[in-house]
């Protein structure tokens, strides 16, 4: 009987013991991840992939972006929300800043949404922020059908991935970083082979980091269709590159 209540003491011991050194996990909040405020600035190189040669190839074009937070307000819904201009000028910034687009962001205690100057609503950002969490980021997109400029991004699941890592961009090597694989998408698997009666291609990312925001966005999406041998890229292939060079 000493011997089995020895054992139990053992026991009770060894999962205090358990308990009290494990380790708690925390998860970045959706503010540390995206600290948006009125007034902050982005600056970002902007590589844009648009048509070229009669649709026959794509070509990059590329910017300095600069994002300007402004006007903080509350949406229907009462979120907090925040109006992004930004402006644009060739990479050498000899030439004066041009507006190129409004954005709008909304906020609340569960998730991000985002809304771009074609009026696509996305979910961006949702808790908890830790690996492996998805959710439907494009269930807002209107695409009813294939004919849809956008039905291509009708059921894409966001993921998050490589939490708390670092991430290289222009400005240098950010430490704790949050990327969000949005769409990662071929048919067929592999390169774009133009001798093939159709080929699309979908790719889309996001990089955020703790205490500064999105430092990197990667997106494309292309179409390829070979009617009697003379293929061309159709009107909604585009992609858009921002690489963080600074803020403030």
């Amino acid at each position: 009987m000493k011997k089995i209540k020895l054992l139990y003491t053992l026991f009770a011991i060894i999962a205090i013991t358990s308990c009290s050194t494990k380790e708690t996990l925390t998860f970045p909040t959706l503010e540390e991840v995206y600290p948006i405020q009125e007034g902050k600035i982005f600056i970002y190189r902007l590589d844009s992939t648009v048509l070229g040669n009669f649709n026959k190839s794509l070509i990059t074009k590329s910017y300095i972006a600069k994002d300007s937070i402004a006007d903080q307000f509350t949406d229907a819904a009462g979120r907090k929300s925040f109006k992004v201009f930004r402006f644009i000028t060739d990479t050498l910034q000899s030439n004066p800043w041009a507006y190129s687009a409004t954005f709008f962001t909304s906020i609340d205690n569960n998730r991000i949404e985002f809304i771009d100057n074609e009026n696509l609503r996305f979910i961006t950002l949702v808790n908890p922020v830790r690996n492996g969490v998805q959710w439907h980021g494009t269930q807002y997109i209107n695409a009813p059908n294939t004919s849809s400029d956008y039905f291509f991004m009708k059921d894409w699941y966001f993921e998050y991935q490589n939490i708390d890592e670092p991430f290289t961009v222009l400005k240098g090597t950010i430490q704790n970083t949050y990327t969000i694989l949005q769409a990662d998408e071929a048919d067929p698997p592999g390169p774009l082979n133009p001798n093939l009666p159709r080929s699309d291609r979908a790719f889309s990312k996001e990089v955020y980091a703790k205490n500064i925001g999105l430092i990197y966005k990667e997106f494309l999406h292309w179409e390829w269709q070979n009617p009697n041998n003379d293929g061309s890229y159709t009107l909604n292939s585009y992609g858009i590159k921002l690489n963080l060079i600074d803020y403030k």
